[in-house]
């Protein structure tokens, strides 16, 4: 593993810094995992008019989507520049589309689409001019996602699919979903299931909401009830939906924003405990530098995590028990993170109000509450460590 940067890596992160000074606001950077902006949790009223610009100007650098080929309007950029791109970007907070279309949607249709569909979707999430959603969970389909019972029925030039879909993240705003669902019964569960790329606003689609702890609108309930879609919205081979969703959930990445975003974390909360709006908790708590200390420790080793599998990648091999690795070391970290942020804060961790300074503006117990879903979304930490098990560690399935 290759610590050192090359004196072109050291060109890259300087353009980039150089970029992001100029061109990124100050109030328009995120708070890193916090997920808030400028500290406040208020999205700026003139975001959504930056955002359009912004991304005009990320795209025009091919760093909107720097993985994608440059004939699909991405940045065409190796593996290290990519790594180079997402960690500047982290540290500065800078925002980067992302979500579904970008990273799963897009990629996998380069894959597996036909040339209209490579036409029809690619340069409209390039553009962010349609955003997608993932249609894959089932209430009895989600660990063991080839148990989906979702049907998809070939009816002349369509296919009418009835079933219900959970857990789907941003489905009330989303413009398109990919959508996997059983087109033959009979066959065995791995197979016989298609994947479709679904314009939401087919009739017979229905979103419902699911509230979270937060009182966030995040995940929703989608119910298809004869819904008709086009048989040109299917991707790949019919019965063959199943190896294409394997590729979708391939596209890892190195997790180095995150680790990151929980560096950030861990120093704001030594701020926090110094000289936060309540009396030091660091002399009333003198045991919060062990767990301080600790909290550290593990941010700098999801970072070395994160190097291990771009120094993989970038000599062609596939991270495959690692990316487990890493997703359950940062997922188990932010619980963590929530937890020692609590026990600085005590009581006080419980207030909600964005306006008081004594409990981080609220953000103390909204990260605690957002962080019970860590290790769920993305695969659960069961099942990770089945993967670390059973693939990296060559034990036997119980």
């Amino acid at each position: 593993m290759e610590f050192r940067d090359s004196p072109q890596d050291v060109e890259f992160r300087n353009e980039i810094r150089a970029f992001i000074d100029t061109e990124l606001p100050k109030e328009m950077a995120r708070d890193g995992e916090w997920g808030l902006f400028n500290g406040s949790g208020r999205r700026p009223a003139d975001f959504g008019a930056f955002w359009k610009e912004w991304l005009n100007k990320l795209n025009a650098r091919g760093w909107g989507a720097p993985a994608w080929p440059r004939e699909h309007g991405g940045g065409g950029l190796g593996i290290k520049d990519q790594f180079i791109l997402s960690e500047e970007f982290a540290w500065r907070r800078a925002p980067r589309p992302g979500g579904i279309g970008h990273g799963w949607a897009g990629p996998t249709i380069m894959v597996y689409g036909t040339e209209e569909q490579k036409a029809e979707h690619l340069p409209k999430i390039i553009s962010g001019e349609k955003v997608w959603c993932q249609l894959f969970s089932e209430p009895g389909a989600g660990s063991d996602l080839a148990s989906l019972q979702t049907r998809a029925v070939r009816d002349g030039d369509d296919y009418v699919v009835n079933g219900q879909k959970i857990w789907t993240s941003g489905a009330h705003t989303a413009d398109m979903g990919i959508l996997i669902a059983r087109t033959d019964p009979d066959a065995p569960k791995h197979r016989g299931i298609s994947y479709f790329l679904v314009d939401m606003k087919t009739p017979g689609i229905t979103t419902r909401p699911l509230v979270n702890m937060l009182n966030s609108h995040e995940f929703n309930e989608v119910y298809f009830e004869d819904a008709r879609i086009p048989a040109s919205a299917l991707l790949g081979e019919e019965n063959r939906g199943w190896y294409l969703a394997a590729t979708t959930l391939d596209f890892e990445r190195s997790g180095i924003a995150t680790s990151v975003a929980h560096q950030l974390i861990v120093k704001e909360l030594t701020g926090y405990a110094r000289n936060g709006g309540i009396e030091s908790q660091l002399s009333r708590k003198p045991e919060l530098r062990t767990e301080l200390a600790e909290r550290a420790i593990e941010a700098r080793v999801e970072s070395l995590i994160s190097y291990r599998i771009i120094s993989m990648q970038e000599r062609g091999e596939i991270p495959n028990k690692e990316s487990s690795i890493a997703k359950l070391f940062s997922s188990e970290l932010d619980v963590r993170l929530a937890v020692t942020g609590m026990n600085i804060a005590g009581l006080y961790s419980q207030l909600n109000n964005r306006d008081d300074a004594r409990a981080m503006g609220g953000r103390l117990a909204r990260f605690y509450m957002h962080s019970t879903t860590s290790p769920i979304g993305g695969g659960t930490s069961e099942i990770q460590r089945n993967i670390i098990a059973t693939r990296g560690l060559a034990l036997p399935r119980g």
